[in-house]
């Protein structure tokens, strides 16, 4: 059996970070969960999770934009995991400043902290498949040329390249996972999973997307929490970049379908300008090349697209996760 290891884990209290936390913890691992300070005592979808995970984590408050309270919360880590960021996209078109400070100054300050901290082992920088841009070619693997088509994908694309300095530069032992269109409990509507769904289940008779002909490649947020994990054990891929996809696309428009037929709603489709991206910036298909990630753990999805829907939409049918949602328009 694996020793356990100190990881501390930024954004924690997030959609892909508190799966993360849970599976770790019952991994039988010290889990520093770092949560953004706010005045609510609010920890986010750490507060829902299971008693028992709770007591076993040691939960901390803080700013990954605050150099001085990161070095002081990551001393004891060997193991970090970086999630924490900004990353709704249409946001980023007007509050560009913001991603500069938190994806890339957050980024930094995790990096340098780590410069004089003997006990480090693995660094796993969270990026994204939207760095990759509209695919120039497909399955899209990590050679893949990198394309800001927004200023979220800018700031994740400059996130990595600070990531791979500090390898290079530093001898930091980091590994950038790049995952793919995730989807699972607890994700916000600003996904457009969550999106259709909580909108069928608040009995909408119009449900608003904005552009469905785009295509990406969905993957179950269980599955590339199995897949972060792995990467803590891996040597070979330091200094390194990994996707984690299924290695299938859908369109927009075919998945909004498929949600119509497991729901059995009688839902009507319509699209909308003000969800839609500027022309230039939109990110028409997305398909994973997963071999890099297959070959070195013997890794591959447990959950076809079908199966993660139904499970995601008995979380999201129970009226309690429901509650989390406000039932308002379209906002950003």
């Amino acid at each position: 059996m694996a020793s356990s290891k100190n990881i501390f884990i930024t954004g924690a209290d997030g959609f892909i970070g508190s799966h993360l936390v849970e599976s770790l913890v019952k991994s039988n691992h010290n889990v520093t969960a770092l949560c953004f300070y706010n005045s609510f005592n609010s920890y986010g979808w750490l507060d829902t999770l299971d008693k028992n995970i709770l007591k076993n984590t040691n939960i901390v408050m803080g700013d990954i934009r605050d150099q001085n309270s990161i070095n002081r919360l990551t001393k004891k880590s060997e193991i970090i995991y970086h999630l924490a960021a900004l990353i709704g996209i249409p946001y980023s078109y007007t509050a560009y400043d913001s991603y500069i400070d938190t994806n890339i100054k957050g980024t930094k300050n995790i990096l340098s902290s780590c410069l004089d901290n003997n006990r480090i082992e693995k660094i796993i920088i969270t990026s994204t498949s939207e760095v990759y841009g509209t695919a120039l070619y497909t399955p899209i693997d990590e050679s893949h040329p990198l394309q800001p088509q927004s200023p979220y994908s800018a700031s994740k694309i400059s996130a990595d390249s600070l990531a791979k300095s500090f390898n290079l530069s530093f001898n930091l032992p980091i590994i950038i996972a790049r995952p793919f269109n995730n989807y699972g409990p607890r994700q916000s509507t600003r996904a457009v999973i969550p999106t259709i769904i909580t909108q069928i289940l608040n009995n909408k008779k119009k449900i608003e997307l904005g552009n469905i002909n785009t295509t990406r490649d969905f993957i179950f947020v269980e599955d590339t929490v199995e897949a972060m994990s792995k990467l803590k054990s891996n040597n070979r891929l330091i200094g390194e970049t990994v996707n984690i996809c299924s290695g299938k696309e859908i369109s927009i428009k075919d998945l909004f379908y498929k949600i119509k037929e497991i729901t059995g709603s009688d839902v009507k489709l319509i699209t909308k300008q003000n969800r839609k991206r500027p022309k230039n910036s939109e990110v028409n298909r997305l398909l994973g090349n997963n071999k890099k990630m297959i070959k070195n753990f013997k890794w591959k999805t447990k959950y076809k697209l079908d199966n993660g829907l139904k499970k995601t939409i008995n979380w999201y049918k129970n009226e309690e996760n429901l509650s989390f949602f406000k039932k308002i328009n379209y906002t950003i």
